[in-house]
């Protein structure tokens, strides 16, 4: 990119034309989430809630108004996306409960993935559509605190089957569960009809834990009602032939990884031809068992400020610990993330179209925040590079979502972005280094360590 010319600079600090004072940004590297390699010593502008100019960085006198702030040494990544996880569903150790489902807890979780420069959420199904809507057109138009929010109203479920109702104890106001393709295209029409974003169906027995799976003709219905209402289908999946099957049947985003075994080349070849999305979601099966373990980074503040006090006692707990290592899901998780990994490089590598999201918020340990950093280690684990797995975390996020004014840092964008004190693009672990979020092109939170949950 050219340098900026002064004479441009200091037309964009007077574009806002006595309304508000520009905001200038300068001396940072930044990475746009383009892909492309940083860019040293950047100068943005901010004019209300967007960028008006952005550039490698020039000296210009300036409008006595203009406020300026030095991030020199420090680097900016756009505002992280999520495309999967889920609001109000946990409270400390509780989970699942529709009692949690509340603006007060629902803003909590925000904030706390906001801090974690995590700006947009989208709550994937079991969303209440008399607290969802009223506070998401609030978020939208930054009248309350938090990440802004999207959803999939209360999703389509199986009579008996998923989601598993020990594990997610969901009020007859969060969650279908059409018996017959009639009640399922009534279950699309409703939440067509209240705004939803998208539509969201879980199919699967959860790892033969369930006695049925959603029957064919109930998600084929489900996918032709929401394409002819102008929405889009994304499935709870977990088996490769499932997801096959989804994919050739038009479902539009497959909402977690394949973990049974290996993509082969049809099924890629399928998901290139629908264009279909695939999240992998790899935190949901390491955050199964790797608090256990109680890895080095658990200690530190990054962490230990995003815990709620009752988890926090939870991992402390030596009798917990031994109970989840001892148990036989933990080597199916295990298991089930490195195919996940596996999957994710083949399927990055052929071109399909990668999301980003880790089903945070569902359960107690996937926790907001934590847990989409988390995501992008895994995701160079598996074997992208660090500018590869923050692109799909913020501009391939915000395609998943058909959002144009985010997911990017650029002349025009939302000003919604994550400043660090390291590199990330050197070592991934560097996203955890949080100096600041800005969202709207304002500053709404300081380091991590500050943060409360």
């Amino acid at each position: 990119m050219s340098r900026l010319r002064p004479t441009l600079l200091f037309l964009a600090l007077t574009a806002a034309g006595g309304t508000h004072a520009a905001t200038v940004i300068r001396g940072a590297t930044v990475i746009d989430g383009t892909g492309a390699a940083p860019m040293r010593d950047v100068t943005l502008v901010i004019n209300g809630d967007r960028i008006s100019l952005m550039g490698p960085g020039l000296r210009a006198k300036m409008p006595a108004d203009t406020k300026v702030v030095d991030y020199t040494g420090k680097t900016i990544i756009p505002g992280i996306i999520s495309d999967h996880s889920h609001v109000g569903s946990v409270d400390g150790t509780r989970s699942g409960l529709p009692a949690l489902y509340n603006r007060d807890n629902i803003l909590r979780q925000l904030k706390q993935w906001q801090a974690y420069g995590v700006t947009t959420v989208t709550s994937l199904g079991v969303n209440v559509p008399a607290v969802f809507y009223p506070l998401r057109a609030e978020l939208h138009a930054g009248k309350a605190p938090g990440s802004d929010l999207f959803g999939a109203d209360r999703g389509i479920g199986v009579p008996n089957g998923a989601p598993p109702a020990k594990m997610m104890k969901a009020g007859p106001d969060q969650l279908d569960r059409p018996g017959t393709p009639d009640q399922a295209r009534a279950a699309v029409d409703a939440a067509a009809g209240r705004g939803t974003d998208l539509i969201k169906i879980w199919l699967d027995d959860f790892n033969g834990s369930l006695p049925v799976k959603m029957k064919p003709e109930i998600w084929r219905a489900v996918i032709a009602e929401a394409h002819a209402k102008g929405l889009r289908v994304a499935a709870h999946v977990y088996y490769l032939e499932d997801a096959r099957r989804l994919v050739d049947d038009g479902v539009d985003i497959l909402a977690h990884g394949v973990r049974d075994q290996p993509v082969d080349a049809g099924f890629v070849g399928a998901m290139k031809r629908h264009g279909t999305w695939y999240v992998a979601t790899l935190d949901l099966n390491e955050a199964a068992y790797i608090y256990a373990r109680h890895p080095a980074w658990m200690d530190r503040p990054f962490f230990t400020h995003a815990v709620q006090p009752d988890l926090a006692r939870q991992f402390a707990d030596p009798a917990w610990r031994d109970r989840v290592q001892g148990d036989g899901a933990t080597k199916t998780n295990e298991d089930a993330l490195q195919v996940n990994l596996k999957n994710l490089k083949t399927l990055y590598d052929a071109g399909v179209n990668i999301g980003f999201g880790t089903d945070s918020g569902a359960m107690p340990l996937r926790i907001p925040g934590v847990a989409e950093h988390r995501e992008l280690a895994l995701m160079v684990d598996a074997g992208l590079t660090p500018l590869q797995a923050i692109q799909v975390a913020t501009q391939r996020a915000a395609a998943l979502l058909r959002l144009d004014d985010r997911g990017v840092l650029a002349n025009g964008k939302r000003a919604d972005f994550v400043v660090l004190d390291d590199d990330p693009s050197k070592d991934i672990e560097a996203t955890t280094s949080i100096h600041a979020v800005w969202e709207r092109g304002q500053q709404v939170s300081g380091p991590v360590a500050s943060f409360r949950p």
